[in-house]
């Protein structure tokens, strides 16, 4: 009997290990990170000012205009922005600390076609730096556009990471180039 029961063990062992690694190569995708920052030569106050509208994307290219309600009250304030394409985004505010010079937020609704990702939550923050200039560093979190395994190229994770790092980078280029100007 022995026997018998330390071999329907080794029986059990091997189909679980057989079967192990597929489910370790079929979970989804993974969530993916992007933090930018960048140094801009004016003190944080007038940096956040330039920034502290939740509905004002003016500082970002390729946003044709910006509407929404609710101002800057978490859980409250909605923006939809209209790129220059005609295609909108569709946000909401859920944390804004004018103290600390930064605001969370989620997009609620976009084409994957537009911004190839799901379930993004992107942080804004201004800090202080060397010299008394600022330091802004923008943060997202945000799955592949596609949700399943096996996703086309312009939904993958690479796809998803450089649509972002993209934005983030001509965004906070433009901030530093609209603020510095305005010296």
């Amino acid at each position: 009997m022995a026997g018998r029961a330390a071999k329907y063990i080794w029986i059990g062992v091997a189909l679980i290990a057989s079967v192990l690694p597929s489910a370790l190569w079929a979970h989804g995708p993974s969530r993916q990170k992007v933090t930018e920052k960048i140094e801009i030569n004016a003190p944080p106050e007038k940096v956040w000012a330039a920034i502290s509208d939740f509905h004002d994307l003016s500082w970002l290219p390729g946003v044709a205009k910006t509407q929404g309600a609710g101002g800057n009250e978490p859980d409250v304030a909605k923006r939809q922005i209209v790129l220059d394409s005609g295609a909108t985004i569709d946000e909401s505010l859920y944390k804004y600390d004018a103290a600390e010079k930064s605001y969370s937020y989620r997009i609620d609704n976009v084409d994957v076609k537009v911004l190839p990702v799901n379930n993004y939550s992107s942080t804004i923050i201004v800090l202080p730096a060397e010299g008394g200039n600022s330091a802004v560093e923008w943060r997202g979190a945000f799955y592949r556009g596609y949700p399943n395994n096996d996703p086309p190229p312009e939904l993958n994770d690479e796809a998803a990471l450089k649509a972002v790092t993209t934005i983030y980078r001509a965004g906070l280029e433009n901030l530093k180039k609209k603020v510095e100007a305005g010296k």
